[in-house]
């Protein structure tokens, strides 16, 4: 059996790459998918918490969690492929199109 401590590393690993992604890059798609894993970084916490603590909550939660990032993807795609068509760049640099 693995150890509740390695999927806590395994979480913060995973939360530190994704919040690195969102600090430093600049392409949307790539600060889309770095959200995505800090966002599966907290699921893996939930899930090795739920399970130490012998409680199916934590899993509900987890489930919601993935099913709520589904419908968030699919929004953000199409927000994409959108601004894509629009503005033919995908850099948070030059995407201004919110100030006024």
């Amino acid at each position: 059996m693995i150890p509740t401590f390695w999927y806590l590393i395994l979480a913060a690993t995973l939360f530190v790459i994704g919040a690195a992604g969102v600090l430093l890059r600049r392409n949307v798609l790539i600060v889309l998918m770095s959200l995505e894993l800090m966002l599966n970084s907290v699921t893996i916490n939930l899930l090795a918490f739920g399970h130490v603590l012998q409680d199916l909550r934590g899993q509900i939660i987890a489930i919601f969690v993935i099913a709520i990032t589904a419908a968030e993807v699919a929004v953000a795609l199409g927000i994409l492929v959108a601004l894509l068509r629009n503005k033919h760049t995908l850099e948070v640099d030059e995407l201004t199109i919110l100030k006024g």
